[in-house]
């Protein structure tokens, strides 16, 4: 019987390690899919009760595509329209246009630029295979996000259910772990996207409202620093308060410091506990450490996935030292 035993565990370790090589060209992906279908399931299980779960995990995902891509698309054309044009202003800055244009024609010759021609040939037909290459794998990659996000929706509670049922757990606790690991990726991946987003706004309204070139720009930047821990909206308006003031436009920059300083920072602090919830919130220390390691580890994800990895490890230390901790200490004197 220990024999069996043995036999099963090892063939299920090899199995688990062959199954986690399958699953890592494509963990982006799977962990879009993962978060994507934890997002989505709230809305699923009240559809599914008046067309059923496979058409209501169909329609959600046709309809989330939709409000996600369209708008997207726009704010990455308006995007790249003013991020031309920040660059530019940026490149006059620091070099005055007609230095830089004198340096172009000084030092930068055709083959620096494309190479020499012996070369160029492989050269393209080796950036054209990257591309096609990358575009491939893009495709297949979304073609695994969008299959696994059905079946997540339609098959995800049975998955928890099985889990339940696989871990030796007593049920109070596994419950206990369950709705902590819950409010905790409440939390992280709805609670920090949705404030980030928030101050994206609230800064782009300050943008706005002072005449600040490019706000559309700058409003989409400071939603991606707002995803990271002791970055935040600050480094985009301050700066843009200081860039006021040097250009001589006094009032426009000492409303846009006070404005950043009062609304935008302050809605942090009101914001963040409001949508993730107060009992959730992880150690600052632990929240900065996981976001960085998990970038590090997991790629783009690992700004969601890498706090809640160490949140995790928190909660299952918590319980065994409460638990089981004490039945595992010898007795004071034992030998």
């Amino acid at each position: 019987m220990e024999r069996d035993r043995s036999f099963l565990l090892l063939a299920i370790g090899v199995a688990g390690v062959l199954s986690v090589l399958l699953l890592y060209p494509f963990l982006q992906y799977v962990l879009a899919a993962v978060l994507l279908a934890y997002v989505l399931k709230p809305v699923h299980r009240r559809l599914e009760r008046v067309v059923g779960a496979r058409v209501a995990a169909v329609s959600l995902i046709a309809v989330s595509t939709l409000a996600v891509l369209l708008p997207v698309a726009l704010v990455v054309q308006v995007v790249l329209r003013e991020a031309r044009s920040v660059f530019a202003a940026v490149r006059d800055l620091l070099s005055g246009a007609t230095q830089f244009e004198e340096f172009t024609r000084m030092n930068v010759s055709v083959e620096a630029l494309f190479g020499s021609a012996q070369g160029s040939g492989s050269t393209l037909v080796g950036s054209v295979v990257d591309v096609f290459g990358g575009l491939s794998n893009a495709v297949i990659g979304l073609t695994v996000l969008l299959f696994l996000l059905y079946y997540l929706l339609t098959d995800g509670t049975a998955l928890v259910a099985w889990i339940h049922e696989a871990i030796p757990l007593p049920p109070s606790i596994q419950d206990e772990l369950h709705a902590r690991i819950d409010r905790l990726m409440w939390a992280v991946l709805v609670g920090n996207v949705l404030v980030a987003v928030v101050q994206g706004i609230l800064t782009g309204i300050g943008f706005f409202v002072v005449g600040f070139p490019s706000a559309v720009f700058w409003t989409v930047v400071t939603v991606l620093l707002s995803l990271l821990p002791l970055i935040g909206a600050s480094v985009v308006w301050i700066p843009a308060s200081v860039y006021l003031a040097l250009t001589g436009q006094y009032v426009p920059a000492g409303f846009l410091f006070v404005y950043g300083a009062v609304v935008v920072s302050l809605s942090d602090n009101y914001l963040r506990p409001v949508i993730g919830g107060r009992e959730a919130r992880l150690n600052p220390g632990l929240f900065v450490v996981g976001i960085f390691g998990g970038v590090a580890a997991l790629g783009v994800m690992g700004i969601f996935f890498g706090p809640i990895v160490l949140g995790v490890l928190k909660a299952l230390v918590d319980v065994y030292v409460r638990e089981y901790a004490d039945t595992d200490a010898l007795p004071v004197g034992s030998d």
